[in-house]
């Protein structure tokens, strides 16, 4: 076994493509394939599954890949150490639902740790693919939320693919609108003072089930209704047509939200958002930072951290 052929493995799962990780490590696919069969015919198991789509890896596979982190990240603090040329770039990855204070915490990861080189990869996507990309290793870690309604659902699907869910912070629903909207007016709102106004939610992909909706109420019927898909968007909607959304009232001024305005919602519930992993790995360096600047930048906006896993 060569570190060379972990550092493939790794860019295959980053990218899920033998084709695509040949062409970021600049070698032909079939110098890429061969390395990777002499990897699994070394220690006599099954890396991926191959398929049309591309590459998945089987459950071999993701425990081999938490063995795998774990050396390159010694490696990597061990040429950092002794000043070796060939210092393996930073890499980390995560996915979330569209919140933010993850934003704010990748930038001031990139800031502190991304270095002279880096691979880092922030997806703000559907609640499914949070899941899935954390399962999958494409992502170290996935931000969600769960309240009384999806909890079980998504509790189940968790277990299932072998993640945990690790609480951060309890938030209430807050009522998102632009500054010049009639509604800032009032300190806090009652779901009947959002019934002219068009309601803004996120799409979800053909799974498009309730459960997996990243805003509360998702069963609620509304006269005025439009489904977007990234967070930009969604406050230009919020700004140019008086739209509103529902979401844990954590708005980022410096990260231009500043047109936007949070309002409590007078409502009996409670969003606990938090970070998925996988059960068979274990957090790299980069992961632990991330999640130290992510918990800091919810303190600052008053939130009380806990960080006990949830049963």
């Amino acid at each position: 076994m060569r570190i060379q052929q972990l550092e493939y493995l790794e860019k295959i799962v980053q990218t899920g493509s033998m084709n695509e990780a040949a062409k970021k490590l600049y070698l032909s696919q079939p110098s890429l394939t061969q390395a990777i069969k002499e990897l699994e015919s070394e220690y006599q198991l099954q890396l991926f599954y191959r398929n049309k789509t591309g590459m998945t890896l089987t459950n071999d596979g993701r425990e081999f890949m938490n063995y795998t982190r774990g050396i390159l990240d010694q490696v990597n603090l061990l040429n950092a150490t002794y000043k070796v040329q060939t210092t393996r770039k930073q890499v980390f990855s995560v996915s979330a639902q569209h919140y933010a204070f993850v934003v704010h915490a990748f930038v001031e990861l990139v800031k502190k740790l991304g270095g002279e080189e880096y691979d880092f990869t922030l997806r703000e996507t559907l609640t499914e693919n949070t899941l899935n990309d954390v399962q999958t290793f494409k992502s170290e870690l996935g931000i969600i939320y769960l309240n009384t309604f999806n909890r079980m659902v998504l509790k189940r699907l968790i277990t299932d693919k072998e993640l945990e869910f690790i609480p951060l912070f309890d938030a209430h629903p807050h009522v998102f609108v632009g500054r010049e909207n009639p509604l800032t007016k009032k300190k806090t709102l009652k779901l009947e003072d959002l019934e002219e106004y068009p309601y803004l939610s996120y799409e979800q992909g053909e799974t498009n089930s309730f459960y997996f909706s990243e805003e509360i109420l998702s069963t609620m019927q509304h006269k005025k209704q439009i489904k977007i898909s990234d967070r930009a968007t969604i406050f230009n909607l919020m700004v140019g047509l008086n739209g509103y959304t529902i979401s844990s009232g954590i708005i980022s001024s410096e990260l231009n939200d500043e047109k936007i305005v949070a309002i409590p919602l007078e409502i009996d519930d409670q969003m606990t958002l938090g970070y998925l992993k996988h059960k068979k790995s274990t957090l790299s360096v980069m992961g632990k930072e991330y999640l130290e600047l992510l918990k800091q930048h919810i303190r600052n906006y008053g939130f009380e951290i806990f960080g006990a896993p949830e049963k």
